[in-house]
């Protein structure tokens, strides 16, 4: 399979699995609402939870890229910190404002350190999906 769709399927995933898993334990935690959200999107109505897994496979690609030569703790640390940090950039400083949201989401440390945990958790949900499917 070519490694961009793989990398897109793994991002993908990683998304339902890895993102949204975290996410609802923090729901669990009563820190944030119930994960998999049905609620459409605009301006095409897809739900919240497909938009987001999309742009997973999207994000999946580049920061494949970024860590496909690494190895050993390297490969899973460059995976946690380019999963964290590159799409939580962007949704934060891009996104939010766009969606009518402060930038940097005003600087909220709960939701700047949500980001961050959610999307590193898929970075390594990326990581193991592209690792488990290398061997094939």
């Amino acid at each position: 399979m070519n490694p961009w769709l793989r990398a897109f399927i793994g991002g993908f995933l990683a998304t339902l699995i890895f993102h949204q898993g975290v996410w609802f334990l923090l729901h669990l935690a009563g820190a944030v609402p119930p994960p998999f959200s049905l609620e459409p999107t605009q301006p095409l109505g897809v739900p919240k939870v497909i938009s987001l897994a999309f742009w997973g496979g999207v994000w999946g690609i580049p920061i494949w890229m970024l860590i496909r030569h690494s190895r050993g703790p390297k490969f899973w640390f460059k995976a946690a910190a380019f999963g964290a940090v590159g799409p939580s950039l962007v949704a934060l400083a891009i996104v939010y404002p766009i969606k009518g949201g402060a930038f940097m989401a005003g600087w909220n440390p709960q939701i700047l350190v949500g980001a961050l945990l959610l999307n590193g958790a898929w970075g390594i949900g990326l990581a193991l999906y592209m690792k488990l499917t290398a061997a094939r």
